[in-house]
């Protein structure tokens, strides 16, 4: 009974952590450092959580992403990129996409090993909540995503790949990305947001190779999996709908300000000990 309390604790704050700045990477190996979340095999866990999250997109998105899908592809029969939005942005997000996928590629073992220390997710929570604060503060926030041109979707694109490293957080570095193009705050979410489906769907795909190889799964944690997918599914989707809602009409700041605090407690309780 107690591993499905922490399977839904672990879901819900990975549903919650995926679309919020805060780094949900840096909070499950938190979650696992200090409170030792280790009840089922980690790869098949993480791989549950982050499709719980990837289908909470595909479906607040499914409009969306059909019309890109199907813009994509119909370019290669009729290319009109610069009159067609849809061929436009379908092309950017494929674009933002390279440097994450190629970063995850050469550097997989770093990341999953070197990187996934509780001082570092500190560091960068704490580094990067002062570049969200500043980017909150600093740029203006006047444009649409329609208005986004192909170097500013690289630089997003770019900043995805650099939340690979714990406690950067995808969606922070990214939104931070997307408010330096001049975009409104909800639509510099709304672009990492859709940015994420292909890279999480991507990453998910490979973590089940892994799972496969390894024959990792095993009948008995069958319940413990479900019961973190469907926490992170129903978190995330609700929390894609009311933080879009939140940002049109409020800043970041308070998210800078968790990050910092949360980053300087956990530097206090390692040094403390």
């Amino acid at each position: 009974m107690l591993n499905i309390i922490y399977s839904l604790i672990a879901g819900v704050v990975q549903g919650l952590t995926e679309f919020l700045p805060v780094s949900s990477s840096g909070h499950l190996l938190v979650l696992h450092d200090f409170l030792k979340f280790d009840f089922v095999d980690n790869l098949a866990f993480d791989v549950v959580l982050h499709w719980g999250t990837l289908l909470a997109l595909i479906i607040f998105f499914r409009k969306d992403l059909v019309r890109y899908v199907l813009a994509f592809f119909g370019s290669f029969r009729h290319w009109n990129i610069k009159e067609n939005l849809d061929q436009r942005l379908a092309w950017y997000l494929a674009l933002a996409t390279i440097p994450a996928g190629l970063a995850g590629l050469l550097w997989e073992n770093q990341i999953e090993t070197v990187l996934r220390a509780s001082w570092l997710v500190a560091v960068m929570l704490i580094l990067f909540g002062l570049f969200l604060y500043l980017a909150d503060v600093i740029f203006s926030k006047s444009k649409e995503i329609r208005q986004l041109g192909w170097v500013g979707a690289l630089i997003i694109g770019v900043a995805q790949a650099l939340a690979l490293i714990p406690g950067v957080s995808r969606s922070g570095a990214t939104i931070i990305a997307g408010l330096s193009q001049k975009l409104k705050r909800d639509q510099a979410a709304r672009f990492s947001f859709l940015l994420s489906v292909p890279i999480v769907f991507l990453a998910g795909l490979k973590k089940i190779v892994d799972l496969i190889s390894v024959d990792a799964l095993m009948s008995g944690d069958w319940l413990i999996l479900a019961v973190g997918f469907f926490a992170s599914f129903i978190s995330g989707y609700f929390c894609i709908k009311y933080f879009l809602r939140f940002l049109q009409s409020h800043s970041l700041k308070i998210f800078a300000y968790y990050r910092i605090i949360f980053g300087i407690i956990i530097l206090l309780v390692l040094y403390f000990g």
